[in-house]
């Protein structure tokens, strides 16, 4: 459901993420075994965390109630990435959820829940999910960048978000197609460049 953008250096390293994903996939698992998928590497050059063991509280935010982990099978419900450097870092957390209910009652729950981290703003959409924008480069970091819509403002995919480019928590909700309800991504993005912490 949720898209997103990023700069080069954090697609090369979530391009290799991937690859290690890919494979720890691949690894057998014992029938009926809910056990999350992840990867944990620590190195001379860097620390990586990448896992579907994300959830709600690792977004910072409650899960609404009665929601539940999407049920498509052929979208990716949930990943937790890190990647910490002395060049970068960057913190992800993408989860992905269905509700029975209508997508206002989401929106108002959420809009609320959203207020301690700052100012709410929202945003609408005609594509399903939205992007994310996030720069690591120092040169470019005097003062973080505010997060603001794009695009023509309209559409039935609504999009609460908070904070700057450096430091963001989102929540996308529409209409959950072909039944009735909404669906919902919940995402926290925390990035550095070569100073300071995640």
């Amino acid at each position: 459901m949720f898209q997103s953008t990023v700069s080069r250096s954090i697609l090369v390293a979530a391009f290799a993420a991937a690859v290690a994903l890919s494979s720890l996939a691949a690894q057998d698992q014992k029938p009926g075994s809910s056990q999350d998928k992840k990867l944990d590497v620590r190195s001379s050059v860097g620390d990586l965390h990448l896992g579907d063991d994300a959830d709600a509280a690792k977004t910072g935010l409650p899960l609404y109630p009665g929601a539940r982990l999407k049920s498509d099978e052929e979208n990716q419900k949930k990943v937790n990435l890190g990647i910490l450097t002395e060049a970068f870092g960057i913190k992800l957390v993408i989860v992905n959820y269905d509700s029975d209910d209508a997508p206002g009652k989401v929106i108002d729950f959420y809009r609320d829940k959203l207020k301690k981290y700052g100012k709410v703003l929202e945003c609408h959409s005609h594509k399903h999910g939205g992007d994310v924008d996030v720069n690591t480069d120092d040169k470019d970091l005097p003062k973080p960048k505010e997060l603001k819509c794009e695009g023509d403002n309209k559409g039935s995919v609504t999009e609460l978000k908070v904070g700057t480019e450096d430091n963001q928590h989102v929540v996308a909700i529409e209409p959950n197609e072909g039944h009735s309800g909404s669906t919902f991504a919940l995402v926290y993005v925390h990035t550095r460049g070569k100073q300071g912490d995640i």
